[in-house]
């Protein structure tokens, strides 16, 4: 595993790194038909491939477990060659080595044994490419195969503390693109508009939807604008990322930022507003608590204590969950400090991580 794991985290996948993620998804095939699984890839022309790799038939009787994860991480191009896969203790440190390389290796081995020692049903493996950009290409792919599946185990890092995660926030990421009008700023300053305060307003009008109590956060994270130093700004830019728990606040706090993104604070501006990606919260069910009951259950025969937790961020597990099955997310092995330099992974969370989860889907048995 640790062989395996080495070779997918010295290969760069920044998500818009087309080649280095269908690398990725090379070395993963070689394993999984090296291992007996069939495997299908599906194309994409500007994200990485997906791939699907399977075990068994699935069909309307025989619905399949689906093990997910993704292939991509958000470090640029060069990053392995700069601090490629490292082992110190017994933690092992590199780009993307627990978000989510980790679990890749996890997904791939289970996959591998129940290849070679028989299953109690189908199951599917799903390698996506794009899930740190909001999976533009890959939620189609996740979504058809969540509704064929009758439980989904998401791979994302498990949390320090050896919990999974059982509910998320969802998210929407929101582009703002202001005009005004440009003037020299010391010859003919009244004839100008300014972008830059409009944005200025916007972005306070914006981040006052925040509502911590009811878990709503509205971030502008990202602005930009301008000319020169002595124009009045002709043009303005933000990026605003929104959280958000209850499915029902989606619509209402998406309709408020556009309703300020259409108003003109500074009269003479004008602006619009393009989403650039979502992720659906992952909301617990009746039937996803019974799954990770059965997890814990089947962790605990291993020695393991695992709760749940719930956490801001978000991941592919809520498309699935939005779908109705059940699912449960960071099974993959634990690590943490996730999209840093100092990102790590416990290395002896790899094997108890894999025989928990293959545990539960011999308890789940035959569909």
């Amino acid at each position: 595993m640790i062989d395996q794991l080495r070779l997918l985290v010295d290969t760069d996948s920044g998500s818009y790194d087309k080649e280095g993620v269908d690398r990725v998804g090379a070395h993963l095939r070689t394993f999984l038909e090296g291992a007996g699984l069939t495997c299908e890839t599906f194309v994409s022309e500007r994200y990485g491939d997906g791939l699907r790799a399977t075990l068994g038939t699935p069909d309307e009787r025989q619905k399949p477990i689906l093990l997910m994860g993704h292939r991509d991480t958000v470090f640029p191009k060069g990053e392995t060659g700069q601090r490629p896969f490292r082992i110190e203790d017994h933690l092992a440190y590199g780009p993307g080595v627990a978000d989510m390389k980790a679990g890749l290796v996890m997904n791939s081995f289970v996959l591998a044994a129940f290849a070679r020692f028989g299953a109690p049903g189908p199951i599917v493996g799903l390698y996506t490419s794009d899930e740190e950009i909001a999976s533009p290409s890959s939620r189609a792919l996740i979504e058809q195969e969540a509704r064929r599946a009758r439980a989904v185990f998401n791979a994302e890092p498990g949390r320090p503390s050896g919990n999974v995660v059982t509910g998320r926030k969802g998210g929407v990421f929101i582009r703002m693109e202001i005009r005004g009008v440009p003037a020299h700023s010391g010859v003919n300053f009244e004839q100008g508009v300014s972008a830059i305060e409009e944005l200025s307003r916007k972005v306070t009008a914006i981040h006052a939807l925040t509502d911590l109590e009811k878990g709503i956060t509205v971030n502008v994270g990202l602005v930009s604008g301008g000319q020169s130093v002595n124009t009045v700004a002709p043009n303005a830019r933000a990026e605003i990322d929104l959280r958000y728990i209850e499915p029902q606040d989606h619509s209402r706090i998406v309709g408020q930022i556009q309703e300020i993104v259409a108003t003109s604070f500074v009269p003479g501006t004008s602006a619009e507003l393009e989403i650039l990606g979502e992720f659906l919260p992952l909301v617990s069910t009746d039937a996803s608590r019974q799954l990770f009951a059965l997890y814990a259950g089947c962790a605990e025969r291993i020695g393991l204590t695992v709760g749940e937790e719930f956490t801001g961020g978000c991941a592919d597990s809520g498309f699935a969950a939005a779908l109705g099955v059940p699912t449960l997310c960071a099974t993959g092995p634990c690590g943490g400090k996730a999209h840093s330099p100092d990102e790590y992974l416990e290395l002896d969370t790899l094997v108890p991580r894999a025989q928990a989860l293959a545990l539960s889907i011999l308890a789940l048995g035959s569909p």
